[in-house]
């Protein structure tokens, strides 16, 4: 396969360092990446930012119809020119894009060598638009992999490890150097997996009030669980927390990150008879970002 600098040199381009654009050009390292996502020939994929095509090549040799979805107008000029067999390329912002929409599909995968800047919020497109995901594979930064696959208890243990990880099993599938991108990032990335459950790990009643309740809970990530949970006034009052966690059988004076999706669950719920037919604060995607 020819190389990302080859490609670039070829159409007269250069990676734009203010779009995050590191490109992968490691062929064992996108055969790996493919093949976590286990596709079916003809089931839809929706690429995000597939860039030069490199990862977009293995992914349409599986089989599967692959939606690529660029912003970059340049790089759409490249894959249009390219015209990789069993490819549609679409115009579009990955981090708005509606991903059944775009495929023409009920259930999708999805995939994507991700900017730095843009994972909060393709990661949270992808919690909003679960019942149409049926799993994912991204490159991201490292630390972010590590975090998001990491268990309760671990210092890396956060916020949307804790969201994902309700509807989502996530594994860390691969680490990939710098060296393997061009240009090469300042940072190692790593190949994040998440497959949609069945069924969430535990029954919630209002998902924006579990947000809520998991942003209080790593607001303040040194206090304990009940003045975490505090700092977000409009979850409910001191004493109604406390009555909330005692109802839920969590020690309020125990940490966020030693509570697992289930606890973080059982809070809410809890909430929400303490305080019957209070209504749950709207979560917007912007606070909810690590």
């Amino acid at each position: 396969m020819e190389s990302p600098r080859d490609i670039l040199k070829r159409h007269g381009l250069r990676a734009k360092y203010s779009w995050g654009q590191n490109f992968l050009g490691d062929e064992d390292a996108l055969e790996a990446i493919a093949d976590a996502l286990h596709l079916r020939e003809g089931e839809p994929v929706v690429e995000l930012g597939p860039g030069l095509g490199h990862l977009t090549r293995f992914l349409a040799a599986t089989g599967a119809r692959v939606t690529a979805v660029e912003r970059d107008r340049d790089m759409v000029t490249v894959l249009e020119k390219e015209a990789i067999p069993g490819v549609r390329v679409v115009a579009g912002n990955a981090a708005t894009v509606d991903f059944a929409q775009v495929a023409g599909a009920p259930d999708v995968a999805v995939a994507g060598n991700l900017p730095y800047h843009l994972t909060s919020p393709i990661l949270f497109r992808v919690l909003e638009q679960r019942a149409h995901v049926s799993r994912a594979v991204f490159t991201l930064q490292k630390e972010v992999v590590e975090r998001l696959a990491a268990a309760p208890g671990s210092r890396d243990y956060g916020l949307l490890t804790v969201l994902l990880g309700l509807h989502f099993d996530a594994e860390n599938v691969l680490t990939l150097e710098a060296w393997r991108f061009h240009p090469p990032p300042k940072v190692d990335s790593a190949v994040l997996s998440l497959t949609r459950r069945a069924a969430p790990r535990a029954p919630i009643v209002d998902e924006a009030r579990f947000t809520r309740v998991v942003k209080a809970s790593f607001a303040q990530r040194r206090k304990t669980l009940l003045n975490s949970l505090k700092s977000d006034k409009t979850l409910a009052p001191p004493d109604v927390l406390l009555a909330a966690l005692e109802t839920a059988g969590i020690d309020p004076q125990r940490r966020a990150e030693t509570l697992a999706p289930e606890e973080f669950a059982a809070i809410e719920r809890a909430l929400g008879s303490v305080v019957p037919g209070a209504p749950a604060p709207e979560a917007r995607t912007e606070d909810a970002e690590e």
